[in-house]
């Protein structure tokens, strides 16, 4: 919601920059605040494919409030922008804040044999060695990290602020027209300890997968979604295979309709292609699939097809630049 004039003269004015793949959420945040000014880095290539960067007006960033809206949507595209993230804490800036909506690795976060790589970990010591700007060190926001616990992984020179998107959620579904007969499902009971918290004043449903020789199958562990809308709720959807299966159950126990809210549509290989209503089958399976704009390319990809909706984080990331 755009703030009110008094509210807005008591707030720091911030200068953000953004990956050119983050712009219309870029927009939609500075649209949100006139404390937000939106500014543009040119991002080029030599002609051996590395990056050929220029911040404009640098100079004019000194004594400013910095913030950078990145994407890191594949591994090709992190090295230009920390690039970027490494240098504008050192242009005598009075604060940064490094806005990540989507921490990509976040399900890597621990070893199971010897030799695994916990690839979370390497990407929170890359961050951590973000420099400490002239106000201290870095702000760094994220959304609904895959495990709480990853907020170990940062060192001192960054400050991790952790939101979620799940406010979004619970505005759509008071919206909805069945609003008083919902019921939350989760996945795993690991969703069900990321977010029932936040979920409370829901009737909840959750589901877990079992092994039945090389198969993993999804069942009902607990609760009754019998004539209910049932949203299943998760952090982020990959293949979306775990989700189909959970539908699947859910419809089977008598689950009048079944929606879908995940933070982050990664969707790798237009796995969303699963979810769109072709045909009456599948209009049945999923009646919503609520994402946020976490993952731009998702976002770009999914445009106006069903039963997708895209929950926007500018509101939300506006309020956080003022942290």
């Amino acid at each position: 919601m755009a703030l009110s004039e008094s509210q807005s003269n008591k707030q720091k004015h911030v200068h953000l920059f953004y990956y050119p793949e983050c712009e219309d959420l870029a927009r939609n945040v500075a649209a949100q605040s006139s404390n937000i000014t939106l500014q543009t880095i040119k991002w080029r290539n030599f002609d051996d494919g590395f990056p050929n960067i220029y911040i404009n007006n640098a100079q004019d960033l000194r004594g400013q409030h910095v913030a950078f809206l990145a994407s890191f949507s594949s591994t090709g595209v992190i090295f230009e922008q920390l690039s970027v993230i490494y240098l504008l804490p050192r242009l005598f800036v009075a604060s940064f804040t490094l806005v990540l909506p989507f921490f990509p690795t976040g399900s890597f976060e621990r070893m199971e044999d010897e030799g695994d790589v916990a690839t979370a970990f390497t990407l929170s010591r890359m961050l951590t060695n973000i420099p400490i700007s002239r106000g201290g060190p870095t702000s760094l926001v994220i959304y609904d990290i895959h495990a709480l616990q990853e907020r170990f992984y940062f060192g001192d020179h960054v400050l991790p602020l952790f939101e979620t998107g799940i406010p979004l959620l619970k505005q759509r579904l008071h919206q909805l027209p069945d609003a008083d007969n919902i019921v939350i499902a989760f996945p795993d009971d690991g969703a069900w300890k990321r977010f029932h918290k936040l979920l409370d004043h829901f009737p909840t449903v959750v589901c877990n997968k079992v092994r039945e020789g090389d198969k993993r199958i999804v069942r009902l562990k607990e609760g009754n979604p019998a004539g209910c809308h049932v949203v299943i709720v998760d952090d982020l959807v990959q293949s979306g295979g775990t989700l189909i299966e959970c539908q699947k159950v859910l419809a089977a126990h008598g689950a009048a309709k079944v929606s879908a809210y995940v933070t982050h549509g990664v969707f790798p290989k237009r796995s969303w292609e699963r979810f769109t209503h072709k045909d009456e089958s599948s209009e049945k399976a999923f009646s919503y699939f609520w994402i946020t704009d976490s993952c731009p390319l998702t976002v770009n990809a999914i445009a106006n097809k069903a039963p997708f909706e895209v929950l926007s984080l500018a509101g939300s990331i506006a309020d956080g630049l003022q942290i």
